[in-house]
Formats: C-alpha cells, structure tokens, sequence
C-alpha cells in the first residue's frame, strides 16, 4: 500500500489538483445540463469531462515518467508523459467532436433552456473552480521555468514562460485557460439567449466552445509530438546550463555540448576544454565536479561529458557566452 502510496506522490500537483476540481464540475454542470436542457451547459460539461480525464491520465504519466531506470529501459521513463499527454489530446478532439454535433443540432432546432437561475449559478461556480485551478497551473509554470515573479507578475510570466514549463504542468496551464474561458462564454450565453429569447445563441455558445477545445488540443498535441520525438532544450535553459558549465574552475569553453529534452527533464552531453597542463587525475577530478555541479540543476536527469585540453580556439559562439547577472 505504501508503495502505490508513493508511486502517486511522484504525480505532477497541477494535474492533480485539476482532475479532482474538473470531476466535481463534471457531476454538477452535468446534473444542470440534464435538469435545463441547455446546449452551452452541456458544452462546459463535455469540456469538464474532457478535463477530467485526459488530467487524470497525464498525473497517472506524470508519477510513471519518474520510476527509475530498470535494465529493460536503461534510459528511464521520462517520455512517457508525452505519450499520455498524446491519449488526452485524443480524448479532448472527441468530446470537441460531440460538443460542436450538440451545437449544431441546437442551431438549428433552437429552443428555450429551464432552470435559468441554475445554470447561472453552476457556471459561476464554474468559472471560480476553473480560475483558482488556472492560478495555480501559473504558479507551477513559473516555479518550474525558474522564474521569481511574484503577485500580479506571476500571469504574464507564465504566457511567457509556459514552454519552459513540465508538459503536465503545460497541459493543465493550456486546457484551464480555455475551460475558465469556456465556463465565462456558456455563462454569457445562458444570459443573452435567456434576455433576447435568442436561443439559437445557446447554440453558438456550444459550438464556439468545441472549436476552443479543438485548438488546444491542436497546440498540445504538436507540443507533446515533437516532446515524445525528443527536442533540444529551450533557449533559455541551454543558457542556464552553459553559464553554470563556464562558471567551473579550469573550464575554458566547450567545444560541442547537445541537451535533449525528455518529458520534463534535460540529458546533457558534450565535450569540455580545459586549461592546458593538467594532469589525467587532475582532469578526471574536474569532470566529476563539473557533473556534480550540473546534476544539481532539478531539471537535469543525467549528465554524459569528457574532457578535452584547450585548443586556445574559441568553440562557444559569442552568442552562447554565459551572462552576467
């Protein structure tokens, strides 16, 4: 019991938190949808459903993307993310199918919902459940890309550095800004259809929701695709990377260093030059200091290096130099 206990503790918090919040929406907006016959409620709740699951899958990933490497797969599981990230995008593209079908049949056979005052307030609800997730898929997007922002800094932060960010963590970052969206647009409908007896609108307020969920489900799955093929790491922590490399005692430059990208960790290989002189000891001894030094990065899962005597060229393009603080 323990172990399983533990193997869940390894699970990234936002998708978590968010398949938890998205399941209790599910069985309150779909209780409202069932009562009222709304078609935009019903489009928010196929999007909770969505949610829900495809959340509940990437935290199942996220906790089995950190077991240790076995002999089987020396290389670890970190891709496995993506691969549930990839069964999510699926199951978001199939309840965008049925949300959109849903809005169309109400398009074109409008009618009036029931239980107005209802469907108000489940998706006022909605949209605080949705919200306080999504600022807490902020603050995890911006303690995982190294970020200090702090108070009203912390929103642009995470838009900025959301690619910086785990793919679980990116994924809920994604869907929550669309489900918050989604919620506040069905809520709006609910009124304006209900004001103008316009209830075709509750109709276009379903479809406007499916094509949301169709668009993220694009930009996750292109995100999680060329993750799953294996990426060089982002700009910003190749820099980070570099800069701590350069910082070591006797380091001269680099002469070829590749990071790739696996689920939410970094593999490191590459060639670095060191002062000239030095014997084998001494070199081997800098090596493991160099490692150790970069190992201690969160981001980092395994380090592979050697070690070269300067050529007194200059590999490390200008470009590529650390930057002082």
């Amino acid at each position: 019991m323990s172990s399983i206990i533990d193997f869940f503790k390894r699970g990234n918090t936002s998708s978590g938190v968010a398949a938890l919040g998205n399941t209790g929406l599910t069985i309150a907006k779909g209780i409202g949808a069932f009562i009222s016959g709304s078609g935009s409620m019903f489009a928010t709740t196929m999007h909770s459903a969505a949610d829900a699951t495809n959340q509940g899958f990437v935290f199942f990933g996220s906790a089995l993307a950190e077991k240790e490497p076995t002999e089987q797969f020396p290389a670890g599981f970190g891709r496995v993310i993506n691969l549930f990230v990839l069964v999510a995008v699926v199951i978001v593209s199939i309840m965008a199918y049925e949300t959109i079908i849903k809005g169309w049949g109400i398009i074109q056979n409008p009618k009036a919902p029931t239980n107005f005052w209802l469907n108000v307030i489940i998706l006022s609800i909605a949209v605080a459940v949705d919200g306080f997730v999504l600022v807490k898929a902020m603050k995890e997007v911006v303690k995982e890309s190294h970020s200090s922002a702090t108070g009203w800094q912390i929103a642009p932060e995470a838009f900025k550095n959301a690619q910086y960010s785990a793919p679980p963590t990116r994924l809920v970052f994604y869907e929550d800004i669309v489900a918050t969206f989604g919620a506040f647009l069905a809520l709006v409908f609910v009124i304006l259809s209900d004001l103008t007896g316009a209830y075709v609108l509750d109709g276009v307020g379903s479809v406007l929701i499916g094509l949301l969920l169709i668009g993220i489900a694009l930009k996750i799955g292109y995100d999680n695709t060329i993750g799953l093929i294996g990426v060089a790491a982002p700009k910003k922590a190749d820099e980070r990377i570099t800069n701590l490399i350069m910082e070591q005692e006797y380091v001269e430059d680099i002469k070829r260093m590749r990071i790739l990208r696996e689920g939410k960790d970094y593999h490191v290989e590459g060639y670095v030059e060191l002062t000239k002189g030095l014997s084998l000891d001494k070199a081997d001894d800098i090596k493991r200091q160099i490692r150790e030094a970069v190992l201690e990065d969160p981001d980092v899962d395994d380090v592979t290096l050697g070690v070269v005597e300067t050529d007194e060229k200059q590999d490390l393009k200008p470009n590529d130099k650390p930057q002082s603080e």
